[in-house]
């Protein structure tokens, strides 16, 4: 399962979704984890109204199944969900590194539903009622 970071110093989950300098990338299994990629903004970040500055961000997002932020704003957490990521919010900043040690854990017990689902993102679905559509005959 992949999973996204927002972070300003590449240490820590610690930026807003729109502000982050950063944002790294891991892919996370019960028994560990290994770094993917960092993807770099800079420019204009702060809160200024111009949602078009998300769209490299969702683009760098967009196989992840989870995103950890400090905080998102309302239309930022909209268009997050729309392509199928959970947007976690963290209180305080949190490292990296102990966030991908928890997931680890809770990969290895039993995941709750939430999770359960992110970790299906883009994999085909077991069971589609679509392909079973039985012609009725009345008569």
């Amino acid at each position: 399962m992949k999973v996204a970071f927002a972070t300003q110093d590449k240490v820590r989950v610690d930026a807003h979704f729109g502000w982050a300098k950063s944002i790294l990338c891991y892919d996370v299994t019960p028994e560990g984890s290994r770094f993917v990629e960092a993807f770099d903004f800079d420019g204009k970040l702060e809160e200024d109204g111009d949602e078009d500055k998300l769209a490299p961000k969702l683009e760098a997002i967009k196989d992840c199944a989870i995103l950890y932020v400090a905080a998102i704003g309302g239309s930022g957490a909209a268009r997050v969900v729309a392509l199928k990521i959970h947007p976690i919010k963290v209180p305080q900043p949190e490292v990296i590194g102990e966030i991908l040690l928890k997931l680890q854990d809770v990969l290895k017990g039993t995941p709750p539903p939430w999770l359960r689902k992110a970790m299906t993102k883009d994999q085909p679905r077991a069971h589609d009622f679509d392909d079973e559509l039985d012609e009725v005959q009345h008569g």
